[in-house]
This record gives structure tokens, C-alpha cells and sequence, in this order.
């Protein structure tokens, strides 16, 4: 297969839009959860500690967070069908990509510096569209008024070689 059809095929799998998640961020992630026949939405917040192929459609991201002094990890793909919604609390300011540092820390050399972010916005993932091409119907809406107007006159002159 070539990698143009694969690209088509990925892209088909991508959402419309997505939060712009970056390593440092505390999000909070609202996914699916099938048991038996229903669904329900469980909720896993905590630091994202790397961020993978932002621009593919395999995009991923790992989240970590203590729980009862037990460090806890999950992977999310981004574009996965299953991930609801994805909102980020709180923004740090860090110089890497993979905080894979924070594993080995707890307390407060576990801490990142927060900066300051537009919260609203960065969670704000309304889709843009884009305006269509628009398609000449004034022309062909003319035409058919013309030939409304047309069958009338051919009527009448039926009616007059009748009579």
C-alpha cells in the first residue's frame, strides 16, 4: 500500500479538534468505560509526563499521578474515540519532553513551576469551519424563472391555434 492511502486513512481516524496538551501540563482526562452493555465516564487527572506525534493520528499522551503514595500511569491516545474530553488545569514551565524524572521524586522536588495561561482558551476546541466553495445557483435559479415564464406563453399559443 502506499503512503498516501494510509495517510487518507489516518486522517479519516483524527478528531477535528484537539487540546494543544505539552509535557507539564495537569490535565484532566474524561474517558469511556464499557462494562457489560453500558458505558461510563471516569475521570483521571494528573501531570502529562510526555506527549507523543502531536501531528499523527496516533498521537499519545502519559499521565501520572500519586494515589496513596502509589505513582499511577495511564496512556491516552488523543484521537481515540473513547477519550471524551480532555481539559488542562494547570500549565508548568519545563525544558524537556519526557519528565520521566518525576518517577524517581515525591514531595516538593517533585513540584514544577507554574506559569501563567489563558485557560479558557487553550481548553476552548470549537472547529473552524472552513467556507465552502460557492456554487453559481443564481444563474440556474434565472433559468428556471425563464422558463416558467416561457410555458405559460406556449400554452397560450396552443390555445390560440385551438380556438
Amino acid at each position: 500500500m502506499s503512503f498516501s492511502i494510509l495517510k487518507q486513512i489516518g486522517d479519516a481516524q483524527k478528531k477535528k479538534a484537539v487540546v494543544d496538551v505539552r509535557p507539564g501540563d495537569t490535565v484532566r482526562v474524561t474517558q469511556k468505560i464499557k462494562e457489560g452493555g453500558k458505558f461510563r465516564l471516569q475521570t483521571f487527572e494528573g501531570v502529562v509526563i510526555r506527549a507523543d506525534r502531536k501531528e499523527s493520528h496516533t498521537a499519545r499522551i502519559v499521565v501520572r499521578k500519586v494515589t496513596s503514595g502509589v505513582g499511577v500511569e495511564k496512556s491516552y491516545l488523543i484521537h481515540s474515540p473513547l477519550v471524551e474530553k480532555i481539559v488542562i488545569t494547570k500549565r508548568s514551565k519545563v525544558r524537556r519532553n519526557n519528565l520521566s524524572y518525576l518517577r524517581e521524586r515525591s514531595g516538593k522536588s517533585a513540584r514544577l513551576l507554574g506559569k501563567d495561561f489563558d485557560r479558557a482558551a487553550v481548553n476552548d476546541v470549537t472547529v473552524e469551519e472552513e467556507p465552502a466553495e460557492e456554487v453559481k445557483e443564481e444563474p440556474a435559479e434565472a433559468e428556471e424563472v425563464e422558463e416558467v415564464k416561457e410555458e405559460p406563453k406556449e400554452e397560450a399559443k396552443a390555445e390560440e391555434e385551438k380556438a
